[in-house]
């Protein structure tokens, strides 16, 4: 269970630093969030602002698919590994 923080404890970021923070184009974000799959903004007038905690969730999220770490596939797909000093 993941306990979010509180709003004094959490910040509000903005586009230009989610996109610095990943390496990704606004572009890119503003697709997924048209297709649900991150988070939406709250605006602040013509201003919009993620909550941080709600970009590094799932920011880390989308690093444990990628590893199959905690994910459908990586239950579905289970690797068995032979230590090196049994190849021997």
């Amino acid at each position: 269970m993941t306990i979010k923080p509180s709003l004094s404890e959490d910040q509000f970021v903005n586009m230009a630093f989610i996109t610095h923070l990943t390496g990704l184009t606004d572009k890119w974000f503003y697709k997924l969030i048209k297709d649900g799959e991150f988070p939406a903004p709250i605006k602040f007038g013509r201003s919009s602002r993620w909550r941080q905690s709600e970009v590094e969730t799932w920011l880390q999220a989308r690093i444990d698919a990628s590893r199959g770490e905690n994910s459908a596939l990586a239950m579905t797909h289970k690797l068995t590994v032979t230590p090196v000093e049994a190849l021997s």
